[in-house]
């Protein structure tokens, strides 16, 4: 398949649905082979499905992002089908617990830090020997703005998502002397499933009563196709190398990156 990233092979997590679906749509139609990655086959099936109708290159890997036996079977499925893997976008992810700290049940509070954050650096730990010795490759890490906010109630999540913010700050200062970038990105907000659990979830109805009545009217209100076809442009760009200098940045859909690109650009100049 031909576009810009042709010759390039993605592993794309939660890509059974929402953005992830979105994202791996996104990557193949411009060019990328996909090795998507998701613990639901039914929802994973639809996606490869979509990707080879459109004549895109698709490997459907049923796999927990927590467990590291299946992260391995995933990075050398992936590479034995497509090659070497220059392309990681970490979008898997879960909801809740909802509530105060002190009425939470702390394993599934952690189970949510373990979705969010064991998944990714699994990944990244698996993908990144070959990309350091190639001297090739990006990570995307699908975060939330929640990541930035103290938002009560919503403690796991916002976490787990502060600390995936932080992971690629870090992570940018170790993989820039190997040539290599990482991304954390804000996706947007639509009424995806995840959203859909939120909203019907009765300790999200007890402590995020304001939330809950958000994402109703969304769901009512909105088209979502914009929202999905920025995430993926967000991807694409981020994945064909032009902004490899943002390396480390929390990006947010408003973000123009080529004037970001021409602020770093002045700032190394100065």
């Amino acid at each position: 398949m031909t576009g810009e990233l042709a010759g390039q092979t993605a592993i794309v997590t939660g890509a059974g649905r929402g953005f992830g679906r979105a994202i791996a749509l996104g990557l193949a139609a411009a060019g990328a082979s996909i090795a998507a990655v998701d613990c639901s086959r039914n929802d994973l099936a639809e996606t490869v499905s979509q990707i080879e109708s459109a004549r895109g290159q698709a490997l459907p890997v049923i796999a927990d992002v927590t467990v590291r036996e299946d992260v391995a079977r995933a990075v050398d499925s992936a590479q034995e089908r497509f090659g070497p893997i220059s392309l990681l976008v970490s979008n898997a992810g879960i909801t809740g617990p909802h509530g105060p700290i002190w009425n939470l049940d702390p394993d599934e509070w952690w189970g949510t830090l373990m979705v969010h954050l064991r998944g990714a650096v699994l990944f990244m730990n698996a993908v990144l020997p070959c990309m350091v010795e190639c001297r090739l490759g990006r990570i995307i890490i699908v975060s939330s703005n929640a990541g930035k906010w103290a938002m009560p109630y919503l403690s796991g999540y916002g976490v787990a998502k502060a600390s995936q913010i932080r992971l690629v700050e870090l992570a940018a200062t170790e993989l820039r002397e190997h040539g290599l970038s990482i991304f954390a990105i804000e996706p947007g907000t639509v009424v995806t499933r995840m959203a859909e659990e939120t909203i019907s979830s009765l300790e999200a109805q007890r402590w995020l009563p304001q939330m809950v009545e958000y994402l109703q009217k969304l769901k009512k209100e909105q088209d979502p196709t914009p929202v999905f076809a920025r995430c993926v442009d967000m991807c694409v760009d981020l994945a064909s190398g032009r902004y490899d200098a943002l390396t480390g940045r929390f990006l947010i859909p408003e973000n123009n990156f080529s004037k970001l690109l021409q602020e770093v650009s002045q700032s190394y100049s100065l």
